[in-house]
């Protein structure tokens, strides 16, 4: 198919579960994303320009770390946040991810978000945009001990729906998310259409690559789990309990 590239084989059986990253992936959320961090580095740093260009060179990162990295304060977490929330309307759907969503759910596939964002936000704007309903179980990196390009989150999305690594595929629009689904032993799946720079994704060896999210569609072929008809699935919302030392909100980075 045009646009699509493979690596490697495809998963063995069939694929049961997609776990998918949200920004950039699901939504786009780029521009409130650079308007938060640059009011975020206003209020707490001060003057001067703020370094919007460097912080999107790390799409997928847990926000504080994103913050250590760029020796940033991390008091900018609140603010950031606090205005994200703020401009939470300006963000969109991308094209055709609803329709997407339902076609995979209709086909008995487990579907889970595991995002950069906390788990309450993350919950709070597929909300909004009328997503929520269309998946499983969505993963926030305050609900892992080791956010992305750990493989932590992609694991306990396998676990809440309960799909061996070999039967499932993680589709991300940044390095770290092909880093956390190849360390989770699933198969690696590049969004072109996101936030990361197309050759930086492709230079990360993607064992798929995407140009458009209908693409991921022939991929997975219908494969429900034994005895369950897709319309006994669970509606929307799981997660898991946040990680010891940080708190019910978490705060996030704008990539997931």
């Amino acid at each position: 198919m045009a646009g699509v590239a493979v690596r490697r084989s495809g998963v063995p059986g069939g694929v049961r579960a997609v776990v998918l990253d949200l920004d950039g992936v699901l939504v786009d959320s780029l521009a409130v994303a650079r308007e938060a961090f640059a009011l975020a580095y206003a209020e707490v740093v001060g003057g001067g320009v703020a370094p919007v260009d460097e912080y999107c060179r790390h799409p997928g990162r847990y926000l504080p770390d994103v913050l250590r990295l760029m020796g940033l304060p991390a008091a900018m977490a609140d603010p950031f946040v606090r205005e994200s929330n703020r401009l939470a309307h300006l963000v969109t759907p991308v094209d055709g991810a609803a329709d997407l969503l339902g076609v995979l759910r209709g086909r008995g596939i487990g579907l889970a978000v595991a995002t950069g964002r906390s788990g309450v936000r993350a919950r709070d704007l597929l909300g909004r945009l009328d997503l929520l309903r269309l998946v499983d179980h969505v993963v926030g990196s305050d609900e892992v001990a080791r956010p992305k390009p750990a493989p932590d989150i992609v694991r306990r999305a396998l676990e809440l729906l309960d799909v061996a690594p070999a039967d499932a595929l993680m589709v991300g629009d940044a390095p770290s998310d092909l880093a956390s689904a190849r360390a989770a032993g699933v198969l690696a799946v590049a969004a072109l259409w996101g936030e990361s720079d197309p050759a930086a994704l492709l230079a990360a060896g993607p064992d798929v690559t995407l140009s458009g999210l209908g693409e991921l569609r022939p991929l997975c072929d219908p494969c429900p789990a034994p005895g369950t008809p897709p319309g006994d699935r669970p509606v929307a919302g799981g997660d898991g309990p946040a990680a010891p030392g940080r708190g019910p909100d978490g705060v996030d980075g704008h990539a997931g």
